[in-house]
């Protein structure tokens, strides 16, 4: 079973970077879900795919990997480009475009 090891992205609906952070350890499902026909709830028979470890740097989730003999693929984060813009830059004369409500 191979692993994951890779740092979250933040929550689309905040602007917080919390639990971002941390590194996260996830297992790859090794059978797929499937759907029970009686209710329709979405099932596996994987056990690993419901543990989630956290740690607090790649070197550490990399070494509790290679201890336990766990293959594993470490995903490196993409940093979000961030512009810096002013409230102020609404109202400036070199603004193109006219200011409407």
């Amino acid at each position: 079973m191979v692993a994951r090891i890779y740092k979250p992205a933040r929550n689309a609906m905040q602007s917080g970077n919390a639990k971002t952070e941390l590194w996260v350890l996830d297992y790859e499902p090794e059978q797929p879900r499937q759907v029970e026909p009686l209710m329709g709830y979405t099932s596996s028979g994987d056990m690993k795919s419901q543990l989630r470890l956290t740690f607090d740097t790649k070197e550490e989730a990399i070494a509790y990997a290679e201890r336990r003999g766990i293959a594993f693929q470490v995903q490196e984060p993409k940093e979000p480009i961030r512009r810096k813009i002013a409230y102020s830059d609404n109202f400036s004369f070199r603004r193109i475009g006219q200011w409407t409500h």
